[in-house]
């Protein structure tokens, strides 16, 4: 009946991957530049090492601009739900689904992410570029 807005399905891929990738770059880039030393410590508060709160900005700024690019698209996605998971976990869980606090807004990111591993990039994409296209 709606058939017509199949042809938007690039589009929603390409929002959804600007939209995540957005949002994971300006995460990343305040840890990665300026506020690393408060990361660190709230890591270490949760149990985890120096290491890898690193690599949490890291997989959030250099993920996002993966995600942004349409690069290693399914790639990226995973450690951005890895990241997601974790801070749902050990930083969100307790407040609840509705609490101050709340895992809302990291469960949507890790739904979001895994929509792009399941559907890929989209057309609109470097993935598309470098891979050719795929059925």
């Amino acid at each position: 009946m709606l058939r017509f807005l199949d042809r938007l399905q690039p589009v929603g891929l390409l929002l959804l991957r600007l939209g995540l990738g957005a949002i994971m770059i300006v995460h990343g880039k305040q840890k990665v530049f300026g506020g690393m030393p408060q990361f660190i410590d709230a890591v270490h508060k949760i149990g985890f090492g120096t290491m890898w709160a690193y690599l949490a900005a890291y997989t959030e700024l250099i993920g996002g601009v993966l995600l942004v690019a349409g690069l290693l698209t399914r790639l990226a996605a995973i450690p951005v739900i890895i990241d997601m998971l974790v801070a749902i976990v050990k930083v969100h869980w307790h407040a609840g689904f509705t609490g101050q606090g709340n895992y809302q807004f990291p469960l949507a990111l890790a739904i979001m992410a895994f929509a792009l591993i399941c559907f890929g990039a989209g057309p609109v994409s470097l993935d598309r570029v470098f891979g050719g296209k795929r059925r």
